[in-house]
Formats: structure tokens, C-alpha cells, sequence
């Protein structure tokens, strides 16, 4: 089975991180996207404090279309410097686990996840 991960990162507004979750699985390189917000930021930009109201995208994908999501998520965004957060799924329920492998790798058959 291949390593999963979680890729995070914020967007300006609700329909920027919608555009980009439906445009990376669209293309197999995450199997789902959970957005979220808005969330309010504070960060230190060219030498000052700034404050923002931002939204969260979380994308689930296996180490070896990691690259290519990553290289996409700068592509289609609108910050200068994105935020890419990844951390490693370290366990999780093996059939969820298949399931985020088999859809990211375009050559299977995606079976959808049982609600």
C-alpha cells in the first residue's frame, strides 16, 4: 500500500478553495478535499504583522503524486508565497487508505467510499 498524506493550505477567500479542490481531484491528484473557514490568520509579511480571514483546504494523496499536487497547488494559486503544510497519514483505516490510493492513481477502477 502507498504512503497517504495530508496536504494543507489556506486560500483568500471560500471560492478560490473550492476552485482548487475541485480542480486537483478532478485531476487524480488528490482523492478528496475538505474545505473550511473562514479562519482568521495572523503572520509576519515583509518585515510586518498582517492579520487576514482565510479558508483551509485539506487534500488527501500518496507520496508519489505529492509532487505533482504540490506543483499544481502553485499553479493555481493566488498568494505569492502559498502555504504547503504536508504531514505523513501514519495509520488509518486500511480500506479509506486503499481507497485514497487507487483514486489518485489513474489507471484503476475508483470504488467510492461507503456513508
Amino acid at each position: 500500500m502507498a504512503h497517504c498524506v495530508q496536504v494543507s493550505t489556506t486560500l483568500p477567500h471560500e471560492q478560490a478553495a473550492e476552485l482548487l479542490a475541485e480542480c486537483v481531484v478532478e485531476e487524480r491528484l488528490a482523492a478528496c478535499a475538505q474545505v473550511f473557514g473562514p479562519v482568521s490568520s495572523t503572520y509576519c509579511w515583509k518585515g510586518k504583522v498582517e492579520r487576514a480571514r482565510e479558508w483551509y483546504c485539506h487534500l488527501k494523496t500518496t507520496s508519489s503524486r505529492l509532487m505533482a499536487l504540490q506543483r499544481r497547488i502553485r499553479e493555481l494559486h493566488p498568494y505569492e508565497t502559498p502555504e504547503v503544510i504536508v504531514v505523513p497519514i501514519v495509520d488509518g483505516d486500511p480500506s479509506y487508505l486503499k481507497w485514497i490510493e487507487e483514486t489518485v492513481d489513474a489507471s484503476a477502477t475508483v470504488r467510492e467510499p461507503r456513508i
